[in-house]
């Protein structure tokens, strides 16, 4: 394992070798009165329209392009988007890539990964089942492992989204973040250290840091809801817990319907579609559990859009099919 720290000085660093492979995603402000809420100043950054749909393409490409890639290839296990992260890195390198996703990953993104030519495999119900088959793969196989969430290099990666964030919108008060496994929490709170208030946010029925933070250590805990396949690991990386122990000032817990109803005010206002894990951050702000004081400049992150929430095909040639909006009801992960 790598012993680079995971700091300010080595997030720069990454970034600047990734730079040339990854997105600088944009941000959209806005103002709280157009969701119904507080006249305050929100900022959003759009890392969906990220490489893969999603910011684990900045982790992905940082473990490719700072270890060595044996014959064999490599290999990952994923709910769907960091699968399809890898798979999008091993392409544009020319590497190999095994991808191994359990049920619940949706359709949208094992297309993706097929898509970007990786080999597939469906195995298990949640994500720690694709993990195991993943890690036997690799001993059978001697293929390199990324993990997606639990390496140095994946929160390197994910942590120069708050570089871009910060140099993109330096005032910024509060920074509202999904969590899954904790790579993209982790690598934020490491790059801001203290600077400015950071909040965890994960569905109610996946609350693996809170549980955590409760326990004082990494514990196993439910993962389910409509955001499985990618905010529903067993547990939140060592890694990232002591990050999170020290620059994370709280977690908050969200429904999946207020999840849902993120989902479609950010289409109705922004006409940004997002899928429930990218609406996650906003669904706490939307839905109250995260009250900004008068005047808090408040960032959220949409990390992810890789739905199938929108068709265009079955809107073609419909009466007016510009003002239909997209099914999120119908494009979410099964619970499990």
């Amino acid at each position: 394992m790598s012993t680079t720290p995971i700091n300010l000085e080595s997030i720069a660093a990454t970034y600047q070798l990734i730079r040339p492979y990854i997105r600088r995603t944009p941000i959209v402000e806005a103002n709280g009165a157009d969701f119904g809420l507080d006249s305050i100043n929100l900022v959003f950054k759009l890392e969906l329209l990220q490489h893969s749909g999603s910011f684990k393409a900045r982790g992905a490409f940082t473990h490719l392009l700072t270890r060595q890639t044996p014959a064999a290839g490599v290999v990952a296990a994923s709910g769907g988007n960091h699968g399809v992260a890898v798979a999008c890195a091993a392409r544009e390198l020319g590497k190999r890539a095994r991808i191994f996703v359990p049920a619940v990953a949706s359709a949208e993104k094992r297309e993706r990964i097929r898509g970007y030519g990786a080999d597939l495999v469906v195995t298990g119900e949640r994500y720690a089942d694709a993990l195991a088959a993943s890690e036997a793969w690799a001993a059978r196989s001697g293929a390199l492992e990324i993990h997606a969430y639990d390496q140095v290099e994946t929160l390197l990666g994910q942590g120069t989204v708050g570089l871009e964030f910060e140099e993109q919108f330096p005032q910024l008060d509060t920074l509202l973040v999904a969590v899954g496994g904790g790579g993209l929490i982790g690598g934020v709170a490491a790059w801001y250290a203290g600077r400015i208030k950071i909040i965890g946010v994960e569905p109610e029925a996946a609350p693996t840091l809170t549980k955590a933070l409760n326990a004082g250590y990494p514990v196993d805990s439910p993962a389910g809801g409509i955001a499985a396949d990618s905010l529903a690991p067993k547990r939140v990386g060592e890694l990232m817990f002591p990050i999170a122990k020290r620059h994370v000032d709280g977690v908050l817990l969200v429904s999946d319907a207020a999840i849902q109803e993120a989902q479609e005010a950010l289409w109705k206002v922004l006409r940004v579609v997002t899928e429930p894990g990218g609406a996650a951050a906003f669904a706490a702000l939307l839905s109250r559990r995260y009250e900004p004081k008068p005047g808090e400049r408040v960032g959220l992150l949409l990390c992810g859009g890789n739905t199938t929430a929108v068709n265009f095909r079955s809107h073609a040639g419909a009466a007016g099919a510009n003002s239909v909006p997209p099914d999120f009801s119908a494009a979410v992960a099964k619970p499990l």
